[in-house]
């Protein structure tokens, strides 16, 4: 089976041809060796797919027919990512969205129109 297509089947990317660009981009590994889109997977390859700054490591056990649910995917594979690799996704996930307080920053259309009408009286 192709390497685009099992990816796809087991929903590691929304579509196939977004699976063919994580290929060409090299985002995918069999072996330790950039792969093209068209290569065949074979039952035990270790396959390495990098995905929001995190590479995921999976063993292929067996070929689906057709794209699956999410609650059988691990049917079809053994995933052998490392803990702290999901770790580091906590940890981006926290670090991405800075929060801050309100009334800090650009002001809100209420407040535009507030300080609109505050000019407009001292002239």
């Amino acid at each position: 089976m192709r390497v685009d297509i099992y990816l796809w089947y087991l929903r590691y990317y929304k579509s196939r041809s977004q699976a063919i660009k994580a290929c060409k981009q090299g985002h995918v590994r069999i072996d330790e060796q950039i792969v093209k889109p068209s290569r065949e997977v074979f039952i035990g390859d270790k396959i390495r797919v990098r995905k929001n700054q995190i590479w995921r490591e999976l063993m292929a056990l067996d070929f689906p027919k057709s794209r699956v649910g999410a609650k059988i995917v691990n049917l079809y594979r053994e995933d052998m990512t490392a803990a702290e690799a999901l770790e580091n996704t906590n940890l981006q996930s926290l670090s991405k969205a800075p929060q801050r307080d309100r009334g800090t920053g650009r002001p809100t259309k209420k407040d535009r129109r507030e300080i609109d009408n505050y000019q407009e009286d001292e002239k």
